[in-house]
C-alpha cells in the first residue's frame, strides 16, 4: 500500500538498531529485537505517522559492497518483528535504511517484510562520505526495484548528505541536485544539516518549494522548538536525536519529549 506523502505534514521517528558482528555489538541480539519493538510501541502510543528502522549503531559503517548477509538478515528479522507487533493495532507505515548506502539491501528487506519505503543515500551525483566515496545509484536501484517487483515501495533520497564532503559537486546547486533527483524518479527528497542532530537550513526548503513536485522531507535536527521553521515548506520530518534523552541519538527514548513534540505538531496541523 502506497501512502500519500503530499497530503499532510507527517512525522517519521527513527528506530536505531545495533546489528550483530559490528564493533559495538555486545552479544545481546534478542535484547536488540525487544528494544526495537519497545521503541516502536512508544512511537505508536504517541501517534507518530511512521517509523523508520535504521542500523545507526553499527559504527563505523562500511560501504554497501562490504555489508555482510548478517546485516540483511538481522534487519529483516527486526523489521518483521516490529511489523508483526504493530499489525493488529495499526497500519502505521514502516520504512528501513541500511547504512552505509545499502539501498539494494534495504529494498530487499522492505519487499520481504512488506514495508512501505526506504531511505536511500547517493541517489544522484557523487560525494565523499566518512566511510569513503559514494557514487550515484538511481539507475541501479530503480532497476532493482523493478526486478524484485517492489514498485509499491517508495524511495526517499538524501541530497547533499550529512557527514559528507560535497566539494566535487560544489558547482551543482541544491536546486539543480533536487531537479536531477526528480528527473531520475525519486519519490521524495530528504534535506539534512551537516551531521546527525544538526538542523537543516530552512532556506534550503524555501529554495526548493514550488520548484520540484516531489515531497520534501527534513531529515535532521528537528525539535519542538524549531519545527515551525519548516512546517510551511515540508511534507514530512524525520526525527531521531530529539526524541532521545539529552537529545543524544544513542540514548534511550524520552517519552516526555515525544509527547511535547507531537502536541506541537497537532497544533501546527490546525493552521
Amino acid at each position: 500500500m502506497q501512502h500519500n506523502w503530499h497530503d499532510t505534514r507527517r512525522c517519521s521517528a527513527r528506530c536505531l538498531i545495533l546489528i550483530l558482528g559490528t564493533p559495538l555489538y555486545k552479544g545481546n541480539w534478542l535484547e536488540t529485537i525487544e528494544k526495537a519493538k519497545h521503541e516502536a510501541s512508544i512511537y505508536q502510543k504517541y501517534e507518530l505517522d511512521s517509523i523508520l528502522l535504521e542500523n545507526m549503531h553499527d559504527i563505523p559503517y562500511v560501504q554497501h559492497q562490504h555489508l555482510g548477509p548478517e546485516t540483511v538478515a538481522c534487519m529483516a528479522r527486526i523489521s518483521q518483528e516490529v511489523r508483526s507487533a504493530l499489525t493488529s493495532r495499526s497500519k502505521i507505515p514502516l520504512g528501513v535504511q541500511i547504512l552505509a548506502c545499502g539501498n539494494r539491501q534495504a529494498l530487499a528487506v522492505a519487499k520481504a517484510c512488506q514495508l512501505d519505503y526506504i531511505r536511500a543515500e547517493g541517489f544522484v551525483f557523487g560525494h565523499v562520505a566518512d566511510e569513503g566515496y559514494t557514487d550515484a545509484c538511481a539507475g541501479e536501484i530503480l532497476r532493482y526495484r523493478q526486478q524484485i517487483d517492489a514498485s509499491d515501495i517508495l524511495i526517499f533520497t538524501d541530497l547533499k548528505k550529512k557527514h559528507s564532503s560535497h566539494a566535487i559537486t560544489q558547482d551543482v546547486s541544491l536546486l539543480e541536485t533536487a531537479k536531477a533527483a526528480e528527473f531520475f524518479l525519486t519519490d521524495g527528497i530528504v534535506i539534512t544539516g551537516n551531521s546527525t542532530g544538526d538542523a537543516a537550513k530552512p532556506q534550503d526548503f524555501k529554495d526548493l518549494i514550488n520548484k520540484v513536485k516531489v515531497p520534501l522531507l527534513v531529515g535532521s535536527g528537528v525539535t519542538k522548538d524549531n519545527i515551525d521553521n519548516y512546517s510551511k515548506f515540508i511534507n514530512a520530518a524525520i526525527i531521531g536525536s530529539h526524541f532521545k534523552k539529552q537529545g543524544l541519538w544513542s540514548n534511550d527514548l524520552c517519552e516526555k519529549t515525544i509527547e511535547e513534540f507531537m502536541s506541537k505538531v497537532r497544533h501546527i496541523r490546525k493552521w
